[in-house]
């Protein structure tokens, strides 16, 4: 079975794309000023810096990251390896933003120990808003400027980022530093496939001593749902950005998606098991209301 994690990034898309533009930050053109931040791992965790004079004009890939979800780290993986390989043309600067300082150095700490980026990492002073004359939308849990000579020259507002944003994204950063071959939205699949499939030869079934160990079992309850579009909409549903309106729009796609189909409402029933499960983990405090009556409709009209 596979895990919330697994496919929550096998299936990343970034969502609202039909839907009217999205804007945050400053636009192509606009100048990225001055702003400060604190270290938040390595041998400076803890002092001010100001990322964008310490660059000095340098081509910079400047992501600001308004939440931590997994299904983005496919992504922002794809932005620092490629500023590894270039490192020597392009500097990354991943700006993280939170309501309360020490939490937030905390928080993003523990994730960043664990996802072990190669770009530099900070927390605005500026709190959940982040720089002031930046104009970040906090609807975009990612919004990525491709900068050089302290101007935008490209600009990504990601609501639902994924690795299918990843080959635009670093054609833009491949255009600051004339790499004429950046990695392809093909490539970058096909390497996190070859990744994921790596992963899951980890922990399937092996010989020992002449016997087969067991397969690692799914620990949770419920399942990730196999539909892509599903898996969208369940991922919308447990942001935790969302007001009551847009959680009861999620639901009404939902029902409206799964509406004659047995296989898509027991995929559903078993989504919706999965993150109740992890209480208030996901989802706002009405989300796991609503979604807990949800639930209950979908079990009663088995």
């Amino acid at each position: 079975m596979k895990s919330l994690f697994a496919l929550f990034l096998a299936s990343a898309t970034t969502l609202g794309a039909a839907d009217q533009p999205v804007f945050s930050g400053p636009q192509p053109g606009e100048s990225t000023s001055a702003f400060r931040a604190v270290d938040i791992i390595g041998p400076g965790a803890g002092q001010e810096r100001d990322p964008i004079t310490s660059n000095a004009g340098a081509p910079t890939a400047l992501v600001f990251v308004h939440g931590l979800e997994r299904s983005m780290l496919p992504l922002m993986r794809a932005v620092d390896q490629y500023g590894v390989r270039h490192a020597e043309r392009l500097r990354t600067e991943f700006v993280f933003l939170a309501e309360d300082r020490v939490d937030g150095m905390e928080r993003f700490g523990r994730a960043l120990r664990s996802i072990q980026l190669k770009g530099r990492s900070t927390l605005s002073v500026d709190g959940i808003e982040g720089p002031g004359n930046y104009g970040l939308n906090r609807q975009c849990l990612l919004t990525i400027l491709a900068a050089k000579d302290n101007r935008v020259h490209a600009n990504f507002a990601l609501v639902q980022p994924g690795i299918a944003d990843g080959g635009r994204v670093l054609a833009a950063l491949g255009k600051l530093i004339n790499d004429p071959n950046p990695p392809t939205t093909e490539q970058l699949k096909a390497e996190f496939e070859k990744g994921y499939r790596m992963n899951r030869g980890r922990n399937a079934p092996k010989e020992k001593d002449g016997r087969m160990t067991e397969a690692k079992k799914d620990p949770f309850p419920g399942a990730v749902p196999t539909d892509e579009t599903l898996v969208g909409l369940l991922r919308r549903f447990i942001r935790k950005t969302n007001d009551d309106q847009q959680v009861d729009a999620v639901l009404a796609e939902v029902r409206a998606h799964i509406a004659g189909r047995d296989d898509l409402r027991r995929q559903a029933q078993d989504g919706w098991i999965r993150i109740l499960h992890f209480g208030d983990r996901y989802g706002t405090d009405y989300a796991r209301n609503r979604g807990q009556a949800f639930l209950n409709e979908l079990q009663e009209s088995k």
